[in-house]
């Protein structure tokens, strides 16, 4: 069974990159790279958990 932090931390990302494309093709650039960022961000959390380094 997979662990449930790192599956939902891959969820959201995946929603970060579908919500931050949108952006992107709506014209809204700087919002856009913000959403990259926090995707960013999600993918190093998710990083870390899976390494049991997340103190």
């Amino acid at each position: 069974m997979p662990e449930t932090v790192p599956t939902l931390l891959a969820l959201l990302i995946v929603v970060a990159f579908a919500v931050a494309l949108w952006l992107m093709a709506a014209g809204r650039l700087s919002l856009a790279g913000l959403t990259f960022l926090g995707a960013s961000i999600l993918i190093y959390m998710r990083e870390r958990w899976r390494r049991g380094d997340f103190a």
